[in-house]
């Protein structure tokens, strides 16, 4: 066998050798396996951290603004409980600046934060607050991660809080009331004065022009409505007597529409058109015009504009729809169903809107019932009322209800 025979005979068995694949494949697999373990690993931990930081900026956000609005801490003061919540919160996972490396946590988050407070004064002496704090967070990558040539990841959160120190939020209501015939109607409330007498009008009499007086005397459900609706902004004149918060207005109608009472601050301008109410209602009845028209205040977005500029907040927005029958007109002419299709429809648009309606049925049909439950925005927003008692019941609830609402301390 010559020499270069031998050679390639050598060459031959190596190319054909299998023993050392699985070694060299190793050891060329191994570091990237190691890098893929690594990221696996880090992936977890940044998911981790990231949920530590945003608590952390919340919990921060959240104690400033309380701290402003519960405690009577100046901004500056308020900064510094921000930070110390931070602090508290964060985990030792890295460094809140620079590689991580060659400074302390704590002397890091100080220049890694920023925490900003916007303070607009309200009306009186109140004030608002808007708290942001926002932070970094330098996440160092395990060895392994690190073979992919990447040594860190910088993670981010930011939280915002709102508080004030007038805990009372701003609201707009309209009154959407009933003043068809029916409401002519006596309740089974008797006028103190017993030996008073007046027409006592029923559904039996009620087309009886020369309806002669009698003692005692009925009270009759508009004016029933009428210290209802007193009631009601009783409420709210207790939980606003600075009249800087609450606007109100109302509308009523029979088998039309009446003219509208614009929304205006306090009580006073919706509480003389309820009582210039007729004693005497007359007429069918037809919602759907109402009912849009109340919507369409509320909803107006000067509205909002109105109460930002006196008191710096978005208001609350309510409709109280009111009614003692069912539907029978529509735009005039006699129609037993198509008032209800569209007042529905208005119902579902102050919905879409979130505009919260209350309803109330005094001494209705079924279907008036079943109208005023359609439009109710749950099922706690709907009242029945049998007598002038749970009607008076009914609209101070409403006022009481509304008027807590306005005492929730936003954040």
């Amino acid at each position: 066998m010559t020499k270069k025979v031998a050679e390639q005979t050598w060459t031959s068995r190596i190319i054909r050798d299998r023993c050392g694949n699985f070694g060299m494949m190793t050891a060329i697999l191994l570091p990237v396996m190691l890098a893929l373990g690594g990221v696996a690993i880090d992936l977890t931990n940044m998911v981790m951290t990231k949920g530590e930081l945003q608590d952390a900026t919340d919990a921060a956000a959240l104690a400033a603004a309380s701290a402003l609005a519960n405690d009577n801490k100046s901004p500056t003061e308020a900064k510094e409980i921000a930070m110390r919540f931070l602090k508290a919160q964060i985990s030792s996972k890295g460094s809140a600046v620079g590689d991580g490396e060659t400074e302390k946590d704590e002397n890091n988050l100080d220049a890694a934060t920023t925490i900003s407070i916007k303070e607009t004064a309200l009306s009186g002496s109140g004030k608002s607050f808007s708290i942001n704090v926002s932070t970094k967070y330098v996440l160092q990558f395990n060895a392994f991660t690190r073979l992919l040539g990447q040594k860190s990841t910088t993670m981010n959160a930011t939280s915002s809080a709102e508080s004030a120190t007038e805990s009372k939020n701003a609201l707009s209501m309209f009154l959407v009331l009933d003043r068809s015939g029916s409401m002519a109607w006596i309740t089974d409330e008797k006028e103190a004065d017993l030996t008073k007498k007046c027409q006592n009008h029923t559904e039996q009499n009620w087309y009886n022009a020369s309806l002669k007086a009698t003692a005692p005397c009925y009270i009759s459900k508009i004016a029933a409505l009428k210290t209802a609706a007193a009631s009601l902004f009783t409420q709210l004149n207790t939980a606003d007597p600075k009249n800087a918060l609450v606007r109100t207005g109302a509308v009523a109608y029979n088998d039309e529409m009446f003219s509208a009472v614009d929304l205006a601050w306090g009580t006073a301008s919706a509480l003389t058109y309820v009582n210039a109410i007729p004693t005497v209602p007359q007429g069918g009845t037809d919602s759907s015009g109402a009912f849009a028209k109340a919507l369409e205040k509320v909803n107006d977005p000067a509205e909002a504009t109105v109460h930002k500029t006196k008191n710096g907040q978005v208001p609350s927005r309510y409709i109280v729809f009111m009614t003692d029958g069912a539907n029978t007109h529509y735009k005039g002419a006699t129609n037993n169903t198509k008032s209800d299709e569209e007042t529905k429809k208005s119902c579902d648009a102050a919905r879409t809107a979130k505009v919260e309606v209350y309803t109330v049925a005094f001494m209705a049909p079924e279907r008036g019932k079943t109208l005023l439950k359609y439009c109710a925005t749950t099922g706690a927003n709907y009242f029945e009322a049998t007598n002038m008692a749970a009607l008076v019941s009914a609209f101070k609830a409403i006022g009481e209800r509304t008027a807590a609402a306005m005492a929730r301390l936003t954040k």
